[in-house]
Formats: structure tokens, C-alpha cells, sequence
């Protein structure tokens, strides 16, 4: 596998990607739970609010600002932390409201390499295959490409 993402459907409510990235997984893990970090790179270089709780029913929100003006918000909750290998959380779109969905993100390191694994878990096939519809995959290749240009600044 390289560093390039990798998206499949494992069943019928699930959308699971895979992405390399070479730094330490102590490092990736922190990029994920700190406001400091995200504003780098999960809303793709577009300008983000961050708000977040990291613990067990502590919960985040984030406002990303397009260039066109908009503004694309989303929330959730930590249902599971265990630094610096998992976290469990849902994750709704605003503009989407009530179609929350639960993400778990693993991170395996080895050789100083981490891989992170998200599986994105929805209630119906139909609320899946909407997510993947709007660009799912785009946004999270986006995302994690701003994510090597970030980390690389920080080895």
C-alpha cells in the first residue's frame, strides 16, 4: 500500500479508508485531537473554527470556511479515546441534521510510518451511499493531503 488513500465499502453501512502517513503515530494521533493542529489541515487549507473536548463524552465542532463564502459545519461526540491508537466519535453534518454516523480511527505505526484506519459506520445503505454521493472520499483525500504538508513541517 502507498501513500496514496484507499476507499472501500466493507459492507452495506460502511465506508472504510486507509492512509499512510510518514511520521510517528504519536504525532499523527496528536494532529487529530488538538484544535492547534486540525486548524492546519481538516478543512483541506480553508479557514476552520475548532472547538473540542477530548475525552469520553466530550464532544467537538467544527466550522469550515469556503472560499465561496460558505461555511460547512459539523459536530460530534468521543465515545472511546485510547492514546495514541484509537478514537471513537460520531460525526454529523450540520447542514445534514439528524444523520449521524460513528467514525473509528485506528493508528498502527511501523518502521516510523503510520497508517490510519477510519471506518465510518451509518445507520442505513441510503445514508452511506449519500455520503460517498457528496464527495466523501474528495474531502478526505483533500484533508489528508494537507495533513502530510503539515506534519512534514513538524518532523
Amino acid at each position: 500500500m502507498g501513500d496514496e488513500l484507499t476507499v472501500t465499502l466493507p459492507s452495506d453501512l460502511e465506508v472504510r479508508m486507509v492512509r499512510v502517513f510518514d511520521a510517528p503515530r504519536d504525532l499523527v494521533f496528536e494532529a487529530h485531537t488538538k484544535c492547534e493542529h486540525l486548524k492546519h489541515w481538516w478543512g483541506r487549507g480553508n479557514p476552520l473554527d475548532c472547538e473540542l473536548d477530548f475525552r469520553p463524552g466530550g464532544g467537538y465542532r467544527f466550522v469550515e470556511h469556503a472560499p465561496d463564502g460558505q461555511q460547512y459545519a459539523f459536530r460530534g461526540e468521543y465515545l472511546e479515546i485510547r492514546a495514541p491508537e484509537r478514537i471513537v466519535q460520531t460525526f454529523e453534518f450540520e447542514g445534514m441534521p439528524g444523520q449521524v454516523c460513528v467514525e473509528t480511527l485506528e493508528l498502527t505505526e511501523q518502521d516510523g510510518r503510520t497508517t490510519v484506519t477510519s471506518v465510518t459506520r451509518f445507520d442505513t445503505r441510503q445514508q452511506r451511499d449519500g455520503m460517498v454521493a457528496s464527495g466523501m472520499q474528495d474531502g478526505a483525500r483533500e484533508s489528508y493531503e494537507a495533513l502530510v504538508a503539515y506534519l512534514a513541517g513538524r518532523g
